[in-house]
């Protein structure tokens, strides 16, 4: 799976990706196996994946509730795997990425881990609770294995946005509000300030995430920088749906794709 790259997220028509968001196990594996074609098929040119933890501290109530119910429903971390490798059989091919924390992959095992990511064909990881100043502590493990530890910067990052942007390897997560995760009817932060900080450093793609819910939202973050990111708003309607939730999500998804698409 050495073929499938971050990078070719931000290579169709107008370079710009519509990144989806959910977590792994909610409602239940089956389902996520489910969700990972239909929104690739809906137009996701990255899928951002959560794994399960009990304390997944940069989220808000929608995303600990989802994590809550996938562990409730017995996803681990091995069983996440699985269900990964089975969707690429079944057809997945876009880029896919971890979001998890520090410690989910020091029990597991750093080594160890990296290696089911290849075997799994996950490109990346999202590491919330890993300051850059010490991504040391995972970065020879993941260089090893070709898994890209997606860096993060908030509004809060002012002077070493430059140098976060000048080492990000992948993409680079640009947050846009501060705060947890979950739904915002706007989104003030001054995003181009921001972007012109990372393009004097680097010309990794940057993709915005942190409160989009609408197309409208998503096309104005992603005209504004490579591309936007939601996932509360996908997981409120599994929540709300459950294991018939992939017309409806598939159905929003395809919205913000057309719409991150049309710029």
């Amino acid at each position: 799976m050495s073929e499938i790259q971050i990078k070719n997220a931000f290579r169709n028509k107008n370079g710009k990706a519509m990144i989806a968001f959910i977590t792994g196990g909610d409602p239940d594996l089956a389902t996520t196996e489910k969700l990972l074609l239909s929104m690739q098929e809906a137009g996701a040119d990255l899928i951002e994946i959560g794994i399960p933890f009990s304390d997944p501290i940069a989220e808000g109530p929608v995303i600990q509730e989802a994590n809550e119910r996938a562990l409730a429903a017995g996803c681990t971390i091995d069983r996440l795997f699985d269900s990964i490798k089975n969707a690429r059989a079944g057809g997945v091919s876009v880029p896919m990425v971890f979001l998890t924390y520090v410690n989910p992959i020091v029990q597991y095992g750093a080594e160890r881990f990296m290696t089911r990511c290849n075997e799994c064909g996950m490109q990346g990881l999202i590491v919330p609770d890993l300051p850059f100043e010490e991504k040391g502590e995972i970065a020879d493990v993941c260089r090893k294995h070709g898994v890209d530890i997606i860096s993060m910067i908030a509004p809060t990052s002012e002077d070493r946005i430059r140098k976060i942007a000048g080492e990000a390897t992948g993409f680079l997560y640009v947050v846009s509000s501060l705060g947890v995760t979950g739904v915002r009817t706007s989104i003030t932060t001054d995003i181009d300030a921001m972007i012109r900080l990372v393009r004097e450093a680097s010309d990794i793609p940057a993709a915005v995430g942190f409160g989009i819910a609408t197309p409208e939202q998503a096309r104005d973050m992603a005209k504004r920088s490579d591309g936007a990111i939601v996932g509360s708003a996908i997981v409120k309607l599994v929540a709300k749906h459950g294991r018939e939730c992939i017309g409806p999500v598939s159905d929003y998804v395809k919205s913000l794709a057309e719409a991150v698409h049309g710029i």
